[in-house]
């Protein structure tokens, strides 16, 4: 691995204030399509980078490579929390720079962030419901392709006037640590990104087995998504650690909203509406249709 030379010392690390002009040091929230990155997913630590805005889709972030056993060849095996993979084939070795700086395979991968995203406390006199937010399937007008968004709305109980209702790229929900959501006792937030929850929904409505495993070394619990959210499966891979041998008891799809979604929502029960729209009523007019989709999360004692 890398080796640090000493050329001189110019103060103490906690003295030495950290400036860059365009960027700024913050919480931040980041994700790439398809999966998470680093500890993102969940997590009671504060997640720093450098960004040049409150939101985007391209930031760079720096390598995180911590050692992760052998691999079966009894080399030695690291793993990069950032970009979540493994570290320490010949490649890896070949591509490390004249500096000694190591970087892993996945360093240029541009990644979507929220800086200081919403910050969602469940209170027992408010109403919050979370949903994966999607372009609407029928409209009057060209229907944009985005990628999904976090809707939240919350309200007082008993009062019609939401204080909140509307989009966001990503955002957090924090809990009392005493709740014991997880096996780490330090995880007291769980960062809600569009791909954690828009294959919440998918196995919500397609039935698929849910539950959250935990890693043994660790403590952390396993996020899967894109093709790993699609099937049931037995063995996972932790994205916190690199650890590649965690085993759930059953096939299953794990997800830490699912604790989450236990834990809060007081009613999956549905409203089946006896309406009828006809749509000729309203031609001429510009409209937009939206498929009605389960909540990630939903705290009302009433249906959604």
């Amino acid at each position: 691995m890398a080796k640090k030379e000493f050329l001189r010392k110019i103060g103490d690390e906690e003295d030495i204030a950290f400036s860059h002009d365009g960027y700024s040091a913050a919480d931040a929230v980041c994700w790439a399509p398809g999966r998470t990155i680093g500890n993102i997913a969940v997590s009671s630590e504060e997640a720093f980078g450098m960004f040049e805005g409150k939101s985007g889709d391209d930031a760079v972030l720096p390598c995180q490579i911590i050692p992760a056993g052998k691999f079966r060849n009894g080399a030695k095996r690291w793993y990069c929390k950032t970009h979540q993979i493994h570290w320490g084939v010949k490649a890896d070795y070949a591509a490390t720079s004249e500096s000694g700086e190591v970087f892993c395979s996945n360093h240029l991968t541009k990644m979507s962030y929220v800086v200081n995203p919403l910050e969602i406390e469940f209170k027992n006199f408010e109403e919050i419901g979370i949903w994966c937010s999607l372009p609407p399937a029928l409209s009057t007008e060209d229907i944009e392709k985005r990628a999904p968004k976090i809707h939240v709305h919350k309200r007082f109980q008993e009062e019609s006037n939401k204080l909140i209702d509307r989009d966001f790229d990503a955002i957090v929900c924090s809990y009392n640590e005493n709740m014991g959501l997880f096996a780490n006792p330090e995880i007291t937030k769980i960062q809600v990104t569009p791909p954690a929850a828009f294959e919440f929904v998918r196995s919500l409505e397609e039935e698929r087995e849910m539950s959250c495993v935990t890693c043994k070394k660790c403590g952390y619990p396993h996020l899967d998504l894109g093709d790993f959210a699609r099937k049931p499966h037995k063995k996972h891979f932790c994205g916190n650690c690199g650890n590649d041998s965690i085993w759930s008891p059953e096939p299953i799809v794990s997800t830490p909203l699912k604790p989450l979604h236990d834990q809060f929502s007081n009613s999956n029960t549905y409203i089946i509406p006896d309406r009828a729209v006809n749509l000729d009523e309203y031609t001429g007019l510009k409209f937009e249709l939206w498929a009605s989709t389960p909540a990630v999360l939903w705290t009302a004692n009433r249906p959604q």
